[in-house]
């Protein structure tokens, strides 16, 4: 029952002194607040732990001393980190009192990060990383080979079993971190081999000479990892199911001090931005100071181009950073002795010299590439040229629809079923194919907090789509209007009038169309409708299974047998395979579909940014190789295919 807050309340107790105060130690304090640490306690903060330890290992090859790392899932979970670098220190530490190998997995904030002496670049910033793994696990063995011999000692959920003791003689240096997830910790403890693949990929492209060999024994099969070409290679790696502008990306790259910086960029026939920014091998997501100067150096410099070689006349509008960045691919990745990150998951860069450090090196180095190759030049700006004329005429298609939907309500789209609730955070819209559909949604749906917005047809692909071409859509039109919150860099989360977007489509090729469509629009133009978790797709059933009286809603073929199976020897079995939304009745699809208590709904996410971006690419741009590639190698596994 909800609380009567009109009920008296219960006088307090105001006993309140210093034993009142709980004081969580390093260990007790992450196992408490696992989030605090790694984000979350699903899959991809049990990922996390992966990345976490091989941090430590990608630490050890940027101060040169590390070739090599091998991460290995196992049959039962566990996992192990391999390495051949300089091997943990075992001596006592001064500050401690024990082992630097313990201090390293047990004391929050202690490794070889902070002074500046081992690590002079270093992804793992706050020292937590090991002991965090540590803890977070249902025991971990820790392994070095140091000095011609091996040292172990072993944990249970952080806590040390025995001093550490010596195992053996060794030929090289190295750590070896073996450890298992806490069950008691994490809801998920099985590991997804393709997310982590994408991630060691990512890492080696970012490291050129380092190898790194991932290992799955479950399913047999593993994979290696070596770019001699580093970050050009990653960008053409982005690139690879697209028609490219110039064929060899622009590489910069410049050492300051102790700062090294490094950027690739090519540009595409496609409309997206993709530029991916690192700082010391953490993917910033965030971006930060390091993605701001580099952006700065490009408009700048493309513009000076421009004028300078008449591309621009000179009282002709410069080029702003939406018209230097559509088809862009890019890295930047920097490595600094200091870096600032926001949170220990590392999403965003803080140091303020690295925005005009970046801007420098980029704009210098960009500068001279353009002059030395013309013709690349030439190609560069014709796309930003076009993307220009282009930026102008959605922006003047763009204001009409802003404008139209910050009018009243009278105003929506006329065929747009709006809710009587006002309050967004309450409100849902589904997207709804066909006029058919969408009448038995209006008719079943609950007036109060839910509005159904029928489409016509497809959208327009906006792979393919200049945006002055996205935003003559009709029907592209009627849904920014219907959501209020604008497009692009002008969408704002505050002014959505729901706060849950419901994709609805048929269980059939044009539904799963449809909602592929749908979602590379939402990806692509207003992707903090998914990042903030408002996007969702409908789960409809697609078998109606009448036995013995009673109606049997099943959503999967697979669900389906089993059903099947269960109900053998029942005399009479009426089975109705649904293909439209529309074949069934409005109190069918609420019950089914649209009703609270008894639906079921999938929340849009995307966890890797670069990964969902190339799958987009393949799906709905213009290379068809890629695309018929990616079809064959996942027709096994493929959903909702009716034919």
């Amino acid at each position: 029952m909800a609380q009567d807050t009109t009920a008296p309340i219960e006088p307090k107790n105001n006993d309140y002194s210093a034993d009142d105060i709980q004081v969580l130690g390093g260990r007790e304090a992450v196992r408490r607040r696992p989030g605090m640490y790694i984000g979350s306690t699903d899959q991809r903060g049990l990922h996390h732990l992966v990345y976490e330890i091989v941090y430590n290992s990608i630490d050890e090859a940027m101060a040169g001393c590390c070739t090599k790392a091998v991460v290995t899932l196992h049959k039962d979970n566990s996992v192990t980190v391999m390495d051949n670098g300089r091997g943990i220190p075992i001596d006592i530490h001064p500050a401690t009192g024990i082992s630097a190998l313990e201090t390293v997995m047990t004391v929050l904030h202690a490794g070889a990060k902070f002074g500046g002496k081992t690590y002079q670049v270093s992804g793992g910033l706050h020292g937590v990383g090991a002991s965090v793994v540590n803890a977070l696990s249902s025991w971990l063995k820790a392994r070095v080979r140091r000095d011609g011999k091996v040292y172990q000692q072993e944990y249970r959920q952080g806590i040390p079993q025995r001093e550490i003791t010596e195992v053996g003689t060794a030929n090289d240096t190295g750590t070896t971190i073996t450890f298992l997830a806490d069950a008691e910790i994490f809801t998920e403890t099985s590991y997804d081999f393709n997310t982590i693949r994408e991630r060691l990929q990512e890492m080696a492209y970012l490291n050129k000479g380092l190898e790194i060999k991932l290992e799955d024994e479950a399913n047999d099969r593993n994979r290696t990892f070596y770019f001699e070409g580093g970050i050009i290679g990653f960008v053409r790696h982005l690139n690879r199911n697209r028609s490219v502008r110039h064929h060899h990306p622009v590489y910069i790259s410049r050492q300051i001090n102790s700062t090294i910086i490094e950027a690739a960029l090519q540009y595409n026939d496609g409309f997206a931005d993709n530029t991916l920014s690192f700082a010391n091998c953490v993917n910033t997501i965030d971006g930060g100071t390091h993605l701001t100067g580099f952006r700065s150096a490009l408009t700048r410099i493309l513009n000076d181009y421009a004028h300078k070689n008449g591309f621009l006349k000179e009282n002709a509008s410069n080029l702003i950073g939406d018209d230097v960045r559509e088809g862009l691919t890019a890295i930047i990745s920097v490595k600094l002795a200091e870096p600032q990150f926001e949170g220990q998951t590392k999403g965003k860069l803080g140091n303020i010299e690295m925005k005009s450090l970046v801007e420098s090196a980029v704009g210098e180095e960009l500068a001279l590439y353009l002059e030395e190759h013309p013709d690349d030049a030439k190609r560069i700006i014709d796309k930003c040229l076009t993307a220009q004329k282009a930026r102008e005429a959605a922006r003047k298609a763009r204001d009409l629809i802003i404008r139209k939907s910050t009018l009243d309500t009278g105003t929506l789209p006329g065929k747009l079923a709006d809710c009587s609730e006002k309050n967004p955070a309450h409100c849902e819209l589904y997207l709804v194919e066909g006029p058919s559909a969408g009448g038995s949604a209006k008719q079943g749906r609950n007036r109060r907090f839910q509005a159904i917005l029928p489409l016509r047809g497809k959208i327009i692909n906006v792979e393919k789509a200049a945006p002055d071409k996205m935003l003559a859509n009709q029907e592209i039109r009627t849904i920014i209007t219907a959501l209020g919150a604008g497009i692009d860099d002008d969408f704002n989360s505050e002014k959505l009038r729901y706060h849950r977007v419901i994709l609805m489509t048929d269980a059939d090729v044009d539904g799963s169309h449809i909602r592929t469509l749908l979602l590379t629009f939402f990806f692509r133009h207003m992707p903090d409708l998914i990042h903030n978790g408002h996007l969702y797709i409908a789960q409809p059933p697609l078998y109606r299974t009448k036995a013995k009286k009673q109606d049997h809603w099943v959503y999967s073929d697979q669900e389906q047998e089993e059903l099947l199976k269960q109900l053998a020897g029942t005399r009479k079995i009426v089975v109705q395979r649904y293909k439209g939304l529309g074949e069934m009745s409005a109190e069918q699809l609420w019950e089914t579909t649209m009703d609270p208590a008894t639906r079921t709904m999938l929340l849009v996410t995307v966890e890797e940014a670069a990964k969902a971006d190339s799958i987009f690419s393949i799906l709905m741009g213009e290379e068809v190789p890629p695309r018929k590639a990616f079809i064959s190698a996942h027709a096994k596994s493929v959903k909702n295919l009716d034919i």
